[in-house]
């Protein structure tokens, strides 16, 4: 067995691996019988994987199937506790990120590792810095070497502009970028695309075929099952810690389901509608704030799924954020059964029975830190408080009550919201707002990052919800998701609500043809107006 981070060869471990010609279909690594356990839980049992130069190898299983923690072993974030892993047909052991990055594993984590206090070309080479004869850091060969990274991935940033000011997006492909630096023979890309538009997947998937086609060998881990007969080679598929199948890539998406869950999904969007929805329990009129959105106006009736459409930058989670109160608005009106919020004001949003699932479930909907029980019954602190104690019994009640109910796996209630699986944390965050006694609930992205059984899971709560009176109101980039699960869509675009659609002659085409002849209407009217101004410059008049 090779310990690669010992100090003895090091460097010639890291020559022979920079010098490998990597034939096509050469292995490249190996995972055996791999065993993992956590207190009370075994994430991994025995899993098996291969892979190969000059492929894509998607990795397939529901949330806490164990996928994160393999990707954690060959990370070097944590060490088997049985079996064994081999690097182009030797035993290894990697005990950290530096030992993996030495046998040419680089890894995309969903969860971002940049620093936001440093700016885009200092995370893209952090601790990798080039530097000058004296040994400083050579500014202008790092802003280079950035810059170059960048225009590779399609991100038009300065490589000085602080992580902190990007949007996920930007993260997202800065996280790529990073990776890429690393000239890696073996690139691990967990749900890469997850909080990117279709035009940077599309980006990412010419960069991933061109890595395959330089013998690079890729394992992509994905929720989306289109993408694997998109980009994938062959797929291994995980369940309950143990893989259970490898198959090709061209294997249908019914059985590729089967596979993960262990039984069939016929409906993949079971949305049963109630009947005749009740009175309005959300009214929105005229809202607007400079820069964002404008002369926004709607209603969700108790009982009813609307669902807000767009392209991204269209406003959605903007107006979201606006309802509840976690941002100010200029002018319009919030009303809620009746009786109209402050503005900016989540405490009175949450009295009247708002709750807001956040499209950042990690940084805005959970306390990562705290204990599950904590983060369920955060937003009823004030029901479960006594003369300013907190009636711990009476929260863990609830809590477990909820959890049972949501079916969220775990190994105990005070273990950290952190240790969850992405699937876990989103029952979680939706957990908080049923025992806060949501009547309106907002979903922001409530699926995403999430696999095909715990969707499913949240959609038949949905249909609990509005059969019990409430109201959704679902945002979501994924119109297959918001056209089978909504009563009426709304279309947004440029920060205005530019039409209706009502679930029975709502399409995919529809929507896109609503929000993409408001964008090319609002861009040609910014260019005649431009022209205008042009052309008032130019003459003598005045």
């Amino acid at each position: 067995m090779t310990g690669v981070n010992d100090d003895a060869g090091t460097d010639a471990d890291a020559d022979a691996h920079a010098d490998a010609v990597d034939a096509p279909g050469r292995e490249l690594l190996r995972v055996e019988g791999v065993v993992k356990t956590f207190p009370g839980v075994r994430a991994l049992d025995g899993v098996s994987l291969s892979v190969r130069a000059g492929e894509v190898h998607v990795l397939l299983g529901e949330n806490g199937a164990g996928k994160s923690t393999l990707i954690k072993l060959l990370a070097g974030a944590h060490r088997p506790d049985a079996g064994r892993i081999l690097a182009d047909g030797e035993e290894v052991t990697i005990r950290s990120g530096r030992d993996a990055e030495r046998l040419g594993i680089a890894t995309i984590h969903q969860e971002f590792t940049l620093v936001p206090g440093l700016s885009v070309a200092e995370n893209l080479f952090l601790g990798r810095q080039p530097r000058t004869a004296l040994g400083l850091i050579d500014r202008r060969a790092l802003r280079e070497r950035a810059a170059a990274l960048l225009r590779r991935v399609r991100l038009d940033v300065p490589p000085t502009t602080p992580v902190s000011g990007l949007g996920v997006a930007q993260r997202q492909m800065v996280e790529i970028a990073k990776a890429l630096s690393l000239d890696a023979r073996v690139l691990i890309m967990d749900e890469p695309t997850a909080v990117l538009t279709a035009e940077e997947t599309a980006t990412l998937f010419g960069i991933v075929r061109e890595l395959r086609a330089a013998g690079t060998g890729i394992v992509f881990i994905t929720h989306h099952l289109e993408e694997i007969t998109a980009l994938g080679d062959r797929v291994t598929v995980l369940r309950d810690g143990r893989s259970v199948a490898e198959v090709p890539a061209s294997t249908p998406e019914d059985e590729l389901i089967h596979l993960m869950v262990g039984r069939d999904i016929t409906d993949r969007y079971p949305r049963e509608r109630p009947g005749e929805p009740g009175a309005p329990l959300l009214r929105v009129r005229g809202l607007t704030r400079r820069g964002a959105f404008a002369d926004v106006g709607f209603e969700v009736r108790a009982g009813e799924v609307v669902g807000l459409a767009g392209l991204v930058g269209a406003g959605r989670t903007e107006v979201a954020r606006a309802v509840f109160g976690a941002d100010r608005y200029d002018a319009g009106t919030v009303e809620v059964d009746g009786g109209r919020l402050p503005p900016g004001d989540v405490r009175a949003a949450m009295r009247a029975g708002v709750g807001l699932v956040p499209e950042d479930r990690k940084g805005q909907g959970l306390v990562l830190g705290a204990s599950l029980d904590d983060n369920l019954t955060l937003a009823r602190l004030d029901r479960d408080t006594r003369l300013g104690l907190v009636d711990r019994r009476a929260q863990r009640r609830a809590a477990t009550a909820v959890a049972d109910r949501l079916k969220v796996r775990h190994s105990g209630l005070d273990r950290e919201a952190r240790t969850l699986s992405g699937g876990n944390q989103q029952k979680i965050v939706i957990g908080k707002w049923l025992l806060a006694g949501a009547r309106l609930l907002i979903l922001d992205e409530p699926t995403r990052g999430i696999d095909v059984g715990a969707k499913v899971e949240i959609y038949r709560l949905v249909n609990e919800l509005t059969a019990a009176g409430h109201a959704v109101l679902l945002i979501s980039s994924d119109l297959p998701e918001v056209l089978g699960m909504s009563d009426r869509v709304l279309v947004m675009a440029q920060g205005r609500l530019v039409g209706e659609l009502p679930a029975a002659t709502a399409t995919q085409d529809a929507v896109m043809e609503l929000a993409i002849r408001q964008n090319n209407h609002d861009e040609q009217n910014i260019q005649d107006k431009s022209l205008d101004e042009s052309a008032m410059e130019g003459s003598d008049v005045g």
